[in-house]
């Protein structure tokens, strides 16, 4: 089997730390870019994602599939049924801490769901920094609980400096 045939890494990253949750009593919370294929509550979704507990007291019969992660919870009080492939997870992480990871977005977010353009890369873009469907680089989420401080004394940080393309990613609640 080469690189190209072997499965994503994806989900066994998503079991990895839902394991490493639940064994340090933290609350796994997936986060999920929502489109036709993913089965939530349409009401709960903001800006195309949605946010989900899938600790084991929010759910039940979950299952953490290669393909789907798919369980049972209430929302409103009303029981529901949640199936959301597993391409479709952007990151998972604990709730208390922030700790996770962030997973590469899905094709449609990369392309604005124009699935020929990932085919012939715009030419503003070096063909070796376009991403692909298949890139599995997965980032850590680090959570920043220290409100702006250092952590030897109590002075704020300086803003990151303005004109840089330094990426940062945003921490979903």
């Amino acid at each position: 089997m080469t690189a190209q045939e072997s499965t994503s890494t994806r989900p066994y990253l998503i079991r990895a730390l839902y394991e490493w949750c639940t064994d340090n009593g933290l609350t796994p919370y997936l986060a999920v870019r929502v489109d036709d294929s993913v089965q939530v509550p349409r009401e709960y979704v903001k800006d195309g994602e949605i946010v989900l507990n899938i600790s084991f007291d929010a759910t039940s019969a979950l299952q953490l599939g290669n393909d789907f992660i798919e369980f049972k919870a209430r929302f409103g009080g009303k029981p529901r049924e949640i199936l959301v492939p597993v391409g479709r997870v952007i990151a998972i992480y604990a709730r208390e801490n922030g700790q996770g990871m962030a997973f590469p977005p899905p094709v449609d977010m990369l392309t604005g769901g124009d699935v020929s353009s990932v085919l012939a890369p715009a030419p503003a873009v070096p063909v070796a920094a376009a991403p692909t469907p298949s890139d599995d680089r997965v980032v850590q989420l680090v959570g920043s609980d220290e409100g702006g401080k250092d952590e030897g004394g109590d002075a704020p940080r300086p803003p990151p400096a303005s004109g840089g393309a330094r990426p940062s990613l945003k921490r979903v609640k």
